[in-house]
């Protein structure tokens, strides 16, 4: 106790700096790391060497046993046997640390490091483990260094909440808005009430069923890391926010899904029209596209808010911490003072130096030990205060659910009409926002009562150390020096007088030591909000980017499809944007959370830095005057400084790229998801297309005239098999000249856009040469790699960029020309069937009037037939595959009546009857 309190003496006493260091080799108990701690924690009393000194030491955390300077080990003073330690965890045992102050072990892996530390000292602290809080005033109560780490945790757990309450209201507002279609439905008597109520129940159970899911896959995810309930490691957090993501997005892909199914159930029950149905899905579209917009402006505001409260909940952080830190920091102050005057008495030699040092010893000992009492005593009220006051949070919030429950499910009872869908949407979101606000203030006011009142527990402490330090000091001037020394009771007393008159300027620059290092983190907080505005804003472009890129890709697709009708395509683009909406929402909440995991991964450098930075700036005010040698010490701090700050630039862009990396894979998965729901919505609209076209074409082929004009003839006495033969021969040879003309035509309008392409990919070709080589004669031989790499990137997407609008415009005009040609060679298949089935008429005397239909109707409608072929194979096949189609029809006519008219001629003319029924079901197939 006499080596430890000596030495403890040394090192407050600024005078006796030199005195010490001569000395510690006649005292092996003097060590360098106990003089560090001290120019670390009283930067008012230690010089530029001391603290370039401070700035070399480094010890390994939680190392036990230290080497002192004679190369032996004791225990460190700092340690405490009777606490358990985890695994790369720092505590605080020793009378600072009880005060909250920073640990001896994390002083030196953080503190008093001024260097970057290695790879492996980065994986120990990803895999160090820091305590688990589920609310701020538990952050007042924590020991550890690390708790920036902890209010980080506590920002993605309110991100978490709040994606949580987002997607419960998205459900909820689905569920309510399909309601009312089916009640509207209902009350038109279209579907009956118990078919409204079997719907209505298996979407419920449908819901409740995706959300067990979810919640039974996110309790595995947070109990597969949770080896120990109290404390959790930033590498677990890491993995814990990436596989939430993936189980979001599946659960996501599968709340979409599901509605789907549940619109085309309920259509498909419902019975309605091909047009009605389309009208509603719009309909549902349009109102979700609303929510979508409503969650996400309400998911942006509260977002700020979350990161608004994280600096809310530094700055309390950094009072309590001041608080905490001013006590030990001024009881040093009023120690060396008292250590000051003893030294005078020395010199007069009204006291020797042993006598000096166990009276130095004594007080010191008699203080900290009171001091530690007390300290003990603050930390188990605050911690009791904080329990206490989370207990009646706990109370509020259980309140505050009930009544929010009640006043929800108020305004679900009540009945909307599809005219006021928009209101309700409304109506419930203000309710929600309302809710989250009521219970966000609550929040607040609870954390700025907690933290006040822990506050004015501090400052109790802080009354108690300063009266008990008085007594001390009262009790050596007034009591022990008097016996001790030769002074009378009188000089001892004027000697109390001038360490109360000493103390008033040794305040004084405490206190302005105090307002500097605040108004540094004020400084380095401003930076901070700049940072997270910038970042923000960032994304915000970025989505912007991503979205308008997803809108002209699926308009794109749209647009080559070319065959659906203008609703459809509405619907389309609705259905995308809807999607989009969705999954763009998700991956801002992905991209916040990374933000978070960054700012957590460089804490502990960015905090070594920040100190290092307040130590000098407070060194260079506190040291006007320099010689020439602190001077030069002064320079190499600030040069060591700035590389460390490079360092630190290189480090936390190497981070960024990691998460941004991380956060592009992570956006193509989510993409790649919407990429295949559009496939299927876009896949069933063309089927419906089909089927509707498909029907159109069966009712409008005039089958029945062609039967009835088959069955004519064949009881006609005036037509021979020769002359029927005759003439469908004339017939065939006029399909293969006019087949033959359409080959021809489509060959030759096939070569001319060939070569129509090769010249403007070619032209287009020498323009890009022309610009690359004026590019080029503007780059030097000693341009960065970087930059010609960049060059030749842009030249290739240039190259590809090109060729693929040159073949998609390609595909356009010949698809035109195909459509073109197509519509001519189906009006002239239609033109010669009509002239055969009216000279088969004059040939056998029928009196039936061929009605020839109008071109301009079967235009547009092998228009249409074509572009929905065109949309699921090449153009040559179809166009081949449907000439014969339009050859063999008529084919099928003739080859019945020839049929049936050589028959007839064997047979004789006794069964007229039976010959036409022959006759007709071979001209029907």
């Amino acid at each position: 106790q006499k080596d430890d309190s000596q030495q403890l003496l040394e090192s407050f006493n600024n005078d006796e700096k030199e005195h010490t260091l001569m000395e510690s080799k006649a005292e092996p108990y003097t060590s360098k790391e106990e003089i560090v701690v001290e120019a670390s924690d009283s930067p008012l009393n230690s010089n530029i060497a001391a603290f370039a000194l401070k700035a070399k030491v480094i010890y390994p955390i939680n190392q036990k046993f230290r080497p002192l300077a004679d190369g032996s080990s004791n225990p460190s003073l700092h340690e405490n046997p009777k606490q358990a330690v985890l695994p790369n965890q720092v505590v605080e045992t020793s009378v600072s640390g009880s005060l909250g102050s920073l640990s001896q072990g994390d002083k030196e892996d953080c503190s008093s490091s001024t260097t970057i530390h290695s790879t492996t000292s980065d994986d120990r602290f990803h895999a160090r483990a820091f305590l688990k809080v589920a609310s701020f005033p538990e952050v007042l109560t924590c020991e550890s260094f690390d708790v920036k780490l902890c209010l980080c945790s506590l920002t993605l757990k309110d991100l978490m909440l709040l994606d949580t309450e987002l997607r419960k209201e998205k459900h909820v507002m689905f569920i309510q808005v399909f309601k009312i279609y089916l009640t509207d439905f209902h009350h038109k008597k279209k579907i009956t009430d118990g078919l409204l109520k079997k719907i209505l129940l298996n979407q419920e159970n449908d819901f409740e069923e995706l959300q067990k899911q979810l919640d039974s896959r996110l309790q595995n995810v947070e109990m597969s890391g949770a080896h120990n309930s109290e404390f959790q490691t930033l590498e677990d957090l890491e993995r814990r926010e990436r596989e939430y993501s993936e189980h979001v997005i599946d659960n996501m892909e599968a709340f979409w899904k599901q509605t789907d199914k549940a619109q085309q159930d309920f259509l498909d029950q419902s019975k309605c029209s091909s047009a009605k149905a389309t009208k509603i899905m719009m309909d549902l579209t349009e109102k979700m596209i609303a929510v979508e917009s409503l969650l996400s402006e309400s998911q942006d505001l509260q977002a700020m808010d979350i990161q608004e409260r994280l600096f809310n909940w530094e700055l309390m952080v950094k009072m309590i911490d001041s608080l905490k830190s001013s006590i030990p920091e001024e009881c040093k102050g009023r120690l060396n003072t008292v250590s000051n005057i003893l030294d005078c008495l020395t010199v007069k030699n009204n006291l020797s130096v042993r006598q000096k040092e166990e009276l130095l010893t004594n007080l010191h000992k008699a203080f900290w030990e009171q001091l530690a009492h007390y300290s003990n005593e603050c930390m188990q009220q605050s911690k009791d205060l904080i329990l206490k006051r989370l207990q009646c949070r706990a109370k509020r919030k259980e309140e505050f659910k009930r009544r929010q429950e009640a006043e929800q499910g108020s305004l679900l009872s009540k009945t909307f009409l599809t005219e006021d869908v928009h209101n309700f949407l409304k109506a419930y979101h203000e309710l929600i926002e309302k809710h989250w606000q009521a219970q966000w203030d609550l929040e607040e006011e609870d954390d700025c009562e907690s933290t006040e009142a822990v506050a004015n527990l501090y400052k109790e402490l802080y009354s108690k150390a300063s009266y008990a330090l008085a007594e001390l000091v009262t009790e050596l001037f007034l009591q022990t020096l008097p016996v001790v020394t030769s002074l009378s009771v009188r000089e001892c007393e004027l000697l109390k007088e001038e360490w109360q008159e000493n103390l008033v300027p040794e305040l004084e620059k405490w206190e302005n030591h105090r307002q500097r290092r605040w108004k540094l983190f004020q400084e380095q907080l401003l930076q901070e909000k700049e940072l997270w505005i910038t970042e923000y804003a960032l994304s915000a472009v970025m989505q912007k980017h991503l979205s308008e890129k997803q809108e002209k890709i699926i308009q794109g697709v749209v647009s080559r499809l070319g065959c659906l009708s203008d609703e459809s395509v509405s619907y389309i683009l609705q259905k995308h944007r809807l999607l989009l909406c969705s999954v763009l929402r998700r991956l801002t909440f992905r991209r916040l959370g990374m933000a978070a995991l960054a700012r957590m991964r460089l804490s502990r450098k960015k905090s070594s830095l920040q100190e290092l930075r307040e130590q000098c700036t407070l060194q260079k005010g506190h040291s006007l005057c320099q010689d020439e040698e602190q001077w030069q010490l002064q320079k190499a701090v600030e040069s060591h400084i700035r590389e460390e700050e490079e360092k630190l630039e290189e480090e936390t862009q190497e981070t960024n790229l990691e998460f941004h990396q991380q956060l592009v894979t992570e956006i193509q998965e989510a993409l790649q998801f919407l990429q295949q729901h559009m496939e299927q919505v876009i896949g069933q609209t063309l089927l419906q297309y089909a089927r509707g076209e498909a029907e159109k074409k069966n009712s409008d082929d005039g089958q029945d005239f062609k039967e009835r004009l088959v069955e004519s003839a064949v009881e006609s006495v005036y037509g021979t098999s020769n002359n029927i033969n005759r003439l469908v021969q004339n017939y065939y040879q006029q399909l293969g000249k006019i087949t033959e003309a359409y080959e021809g035509k489509k060959l030759q309008h096939l070569k001319s856009l060939q070569a129509e392409r090769n010249e403007r990919l070619k032209n287009k070709e020498d323009e890009l040469a022309l610009k690359e080589k004026h590019t080029k004669g503007l780059l030097n031989v000693s341009s960065a790699v970087h930059q010609r790499v960049v060059l030749q990137q842009n030249k290739i997407l240039a190259q590809f960029e090109l060729k693929q609008q040159i073949r998609l415009e390609s595909l356009k005009q010949k698809l035109l020309g195909l459509h073109c040609l197509e519509t001519k060679l189906e009006n002239q298949l239609r033109e010669a069937e009509q002239d055969f089935m009216r000279e088969l008429a004059v040939l056998t005397r029928v009196p039936v009037t061929v009605k020839k239909k109008p071109s301009k109707r079967s235009k547009p409608a092998g228009v249409k037939a074509n572009s929905k072929r065109q949309t699921f194979q090449s153009p040559e096949p179809a166009e081949k595959d449907e000439s014969h189609e339009n050859i063999q029809e008529p084919h099928g006519i003739t080859s019945g009546l020839c049929r049936a008219m050589s028959q007839s001629s064997h047979e004789g003319e006794t069964e007229p009857r039976k010959n036409s029924k022959m006759i007709k079901k071979k001209g029907s197939r």
